[in-house]
């Protein structure tokens, strides 16, 4: 079900008609040359193929058009376009409306697929905070949470960013649905707290609607819903734009998973002010580097500044306060396990990714020389 046809207008101390899907002085700055020659700006709600549907300002009010992506179209997944991000858009008369320019981001939440080739894939732009959705109606995963703390993280900085400044990454947030279904719902808070530090944490039932003016307060601005299937992430933007804008399906009473509901990532605005973008279920959650895994497990890493060796592995050596904190217990074990894993994974998609563009640097150059030989020009090395 879509959305488009119920886009308000936010009523604000600001004049603009987008400010409450973002808009700021400093957008405004930033789109100024392309203001100056006739172009419009917009923040994509959605995307299909080749065309996305771009909320603009229409007097005082918004609209939703579809426009063409061909002329921002290009080979790296890191500049897609992608819902949240703003855009310039040509509404020439007569013609189709076309996307000229992606716009710098702000934020972006970056996962690596499951292609062999390391890519990544860029699931959401210029959000405030990321709600990560995790459903009690099923044993609560906490290496899966970290997981997502760490792709969280590491959302303010890297090439998705198009040239923007690296700053803050978006606010984490862990949601955790169906409280309605357990008994033991503060204690599985507890411990999710444990692995998440200052993180915060809340308890929602849509169902009794428990928490949902806490998350309403937890929500301003632009926020992004990430988790997997079955979680409950369509129930609660439907929730918080107190309209049925996302289709809902129940899960497998048989293991409690989740099926597919939404298929695309949509913005939608809230009730209360700001939007929301809803994503398709996660079952893979592969980081693509950056300094997440750092700030997720901070702990770990100021454990590591103890050790009496600076190039320490955590093994053996005298001196090891990670050792040592393993062995009283300040530090479990299936929390090392699982930075150690993510770890792992960091390096390995930093070595994919390093002779990914090696090869690609070496086939550019490959066709620029064939080029030459065939033009008769003399080869510059």
């Amino acid at each position: 079900m879509s959305s488009f046809s119920t886009f308000p207008t936010f009523s604000t101390s600001d004049a603009h008609p987008l400010s409450g899907y973002g808009w700021d002085e400093a957008w405004a700055r930033s789109f100024s040359l392309h203001t100056a020659v006739g172009l419009l700006a917009g923040r994509v709600v959605r995307v299909d193929r080749g065309l996305c549907s771009v909320v603009v300002a229409d007097g005082d009010a918004v609209r939703v058009l579809r426009a063409d992506m061909a002329d921002v179209s290009t080979p790296d997944p890191m500049r897609y376009v992608c819902t949240g991000d703003w855009v310039a858009v040509d509404e020439t008369p007569g013609g189709r409306p076309a996307v000229r320019a992606l716009m710098p981001r702000r934020t972006a939440l970056v996962r690596s697929t499951n292609s062999k080739r390391s890519e990544a894939q860029v699931l959401a732009t210029n959000v405030d905070q990321i709600a990560i959705c995790v459903s009690l109606a099923s044993e609560v995963d906490l290496g899966r949470i970290e997981r997502f703390l760490a792709l969280v993280a590491s959302s303010g900085e890297g090439e998705a960013l198009l040239g923007g400044a690296r700053r803050a990454p978006a606010e984490p947030l862990v949601v955790l649905t169906k409280a309605d279904l357990v008994s033991d719902a503060e204690h599985i808070r507890a411990d999710v707290e444990g692995i998440a530090p200052g993180v915060t944490v809340l308890v929602v039932s849509a169902e009794t609607g428990e928490g949902m003016d806490v998350l309403r307060a937890c929500t301003p601005g632009s926020t992004a819903l990430i988790g997997q299937s079955g979680a409950g992430k369509s129930t609660l933007t439907n929730m918080l734009a107190e309209a049925e804008v996302m289709t809902v399906q129940q899960t497998r009473s048989v293991d409690e998973k989740g099926r597919h509901t939404t298929t695309a990532r949509e913005l939608v605005p809230m009730a209360h002010g700001g939007v929301l973008i809803d994503t398709p279920g996660l079952r893979e959650v592969g980081l693509f580097g950056g300094e997440g895994l750092a700030q997720a497990f901070a702990e770990v890493g100021e454990l590591a500044e103890e050790c009496r060796f600076h190039d320490c592995g955590h093994h053996t050596e005298p001196g090891c306060a990670v050792r040592a904190a393993l062995e009283d217990g300040s530090l479990s074990q299936r929390r090392w396990e699982s930075y150690l894993k993510l770890q792992r994974e960091n390096a390995w998609i930093a070595s994919r990714t390093d002779a990914r563009l090696a090869a690609e640097r070496l086939k550019k150059w490959k066709s620029i020389t064939t080029s030459y030989r065939n033009s008769g020009l003399p080869i510059k090395r």
